[in-house]
């Protein structure tokens, strides 16, 4: 039952169907009240944790993410562990085409890094807060000066601390799973850094939550991490070339 939304992307198919009508009491009658219990718990701990024990707030997103997989079910694969250098930050690419995607990155990437995400996304009830108080990064797509202070702002610390960031180089989650055109501001940022990009698919995501949808299928997901990319050889007059090299990867090995 598990391969199912990992191998089948057709919802029309009858056995999806009715897999996914046996799975509907055990989604409304167990996994909501569990997650909205959760999604209490995780609130109510962040503003102690974030003013007590700031480092501990990572180990609150792990154990919020794991637990909202171990519910789903969801089994994550990870592979390319070894593409990773400790004491090294990255601007960190990946496709994005589910709401998932974010509990499989937080829960099993094991590297500390922020997000770049839209400000609108502050206002989200527990994701919103929790963000804020961990550090990541909000900026306003329709304010593009303001977007860049606030990323300029947080170069320091990254640097620093050897904390890599995270961009969705789409912008948003892609509905049918197929990967959009990636947006410069990841690699702007990494090539002004000095900074390596570290390309990751994000595999079987799309099955269990589509994007913009409630039909939600457990199932398993996958993480692929890519060589590094260095940047140093790259500047504004040849940066379509690192994204377009960037694309090709995560969109190959998801294919």
């Amino acid at each position: 039952i598990l391969d199912i939304s990992y191998k089948l992307k057709d919802f029309k198919d009858p056995l999806v169907k009715i897999l996914t009508f046996l799975y509907q009491p055990y989604k409304w009658l167990v996994f909501v009240p569990f997650v909205i219990f959760l999604n209490i718990f995780v609130a109510v701990f962040i503003p102690f944790i974030a003013y007590c024990c700031p480092k501990y707030l990572d180990t609150l997103a792990v154990f919020w993410s794991r637990s909202s997989l171990f519910a789903t079910p969801v089994f994550t694969k990870i592979s390319g562990r070894k593409n990773i250098k400790q004491n090294q930050a990255y601007v960190i690419t990946a496709n994005h085409s589910s709401l998932f995607d974010i509990f499989v990155m937080y829960g099993w990437l094991g590297i500390p890094f922020k997000w770049v995400m839209k400000e609108e996304l502050r206002k989200t009830p527990v994701i919103g807060k929790f963000c804020e108080a961990a550090g990541h990064i909000f900026i306003d797509r329709s304010n593009s000066e303001e977007a860049i202070k606030r990323i300029n702002e947080s170069r320091d610390f990254l640097v620093k601390t050897n904390t890599s960031i995270l961009f969705f180089p789409e912008g948003t989650r892609s509905d049918d799973g197929k990967m959009l055109n990636f947006k410069k501001g990841a690699f702007v940022m990494a090539q002004e850094m000095g900074l390596p990009i570290l390309p990751i698919t994000i595999k079987g995501t799309h099955s269990i939550l589509p994007a913009k949808k409630i039909r939600l299928f457990p199932g398993k997901a996958e993480i692929i991490i890519h060589k590094p990319l260095s940047t140093k050889e790259f500047n504004k007059n040849n940066l379509d070339l690192l994204i377009s090299k960037t694309k090709n990867i995560i969109e190959k090995a998801l294919d």
